[in-house]
């Protein structure tokens, strides 16, 4: 079973200004082909179809408690999207009456990269790549083979980085750039966890690969306080009492990579602490939420009174 706590996995900066083609360069890390989508796809179907989990339960431990992981990837992307589209909050832009409609006050609209992110979405995020072609299940490798599979992911959170690494290079606002420096840092600890379950399996030093890409994480800005605080070093559960017995692979003696922070690997219960998701307000113009909002807001604050 999964559980949802009402946070992401890092604090995102309010953007400067609205910028959809930003936006649109995000969508890459959510709905391409190496994006955040594919990750938790390739995890979460692995984990459900693993065969021996008792055998192996390091193993599928580890796969299953990424995909976990994953699935707050998605949430941090689709909010870095949906906050860039839209840029800074007005206040109470809600209770406002969004103007007059027939002065086209999306205009610029119809020039923007990803059209259909504000036409069909309402400036939010969307499983489609940066071109928007839809994500789709031919991402998704799932052999029942735990060494392919998991050479598989080694070979997704390496091509991952390089996307990752390239759309960063194509940003300047802190909401794109806060998304691409933590995964960034949280990709690495992926490949090399991947790596690392083959070496226990296999022999192979396969983590003498990384970094693949050879992206110099302390180089860039926004990685520097994951660094800092030793998240490369770490892997959550995700679980209040699940999944520890991946410490035998991520763990156990083994230490950062050369180029990190040194330090010891370590299984972390539970998930990090996390940020604040950021509210996106109403735009009446753009008719979200609509009906009437004074009555829908009249009527959330008592059913949140009654609730308490």
């Amino acid at each position: 079973m999964f559980m949802r706590v009402d946070k992401l996995q890092a604090n995102l900066p309010a953007p400067k200004r609205a910028d959809p083609n930003a936006a649109a360069a995000l969508q890459e890390l959510l709905g391409g082909k190496y994006g955040e989508m594919s990750t938790l796809g390739n995890y979460m179907f692995q984990s459900f179809n693993f065969r021996s989990k008792e055998k192996l339960k390091p193993f599928y431990s580890l796969v299953a408690s990424i995909t976990a992981e994953e699935l707050g990837h998605v949430e941090l992307v689709s909010n870095g999207v949906a906050m860039l589209n839209n840029g800074p909050d007005i206040p109470d832009a809600d209770a406002m009456d969004g103007g007059d409609i027939s002065g086209a006050p999306f205009e610029d609209m119809k020039d923007i990269r990803l059209a259909a992110a504000f036409l069909s979405g309402a400036g939010g995020a969307m499983p489609v790549n940066s071109n928007g072609a839809s994500w789709n299940n031919d991402f998704i490798t799932t052999t029942g083979n735990v060494v392919i599979d998991l050479l598989h992911n080694f070979h997704l959170e390496c091509g991952a980085r390089l996307h990752k690494l390239r759309v960063y290079e194509t940003l300047t606002d802190p909401t794109g750039r806060e998304v691409c420096g933590y995964l960034l840092v949280r990709g690495s600890v992926h490949a090399h966890a991947y790596a690392l379950a083959l070496k226990k399996i296999t022999g192979v030093e396969i983590e003498k690969f990384l970094p693949t890409p050879n992206i110099p994480l302390a180089k860039i800005p926004e990685c520097q306080k994951y660094l800092d605080e030793g998240s490369h070093r770490r892997l959550y559960t995700f679980s209040p009492n699940d999944y520890k017995d991946m410490a035998g692979i991520w763990g156990n003696g083994e230490v950062a990579l050369p180029n990190d922070p040194p330090g010891e690997l370590e299984v972390v219960d539970g998930m990090p602490e996390g940020g604040k998701i950021h509210q996106l307000v109403g735009v009446p113009s753009a008719f979200t939420p609509d009906y009437a909002p004074e009555e829908m807001f009249e009527i959330a604050e008592k059913l949140y009174k009654k609730s308490r």
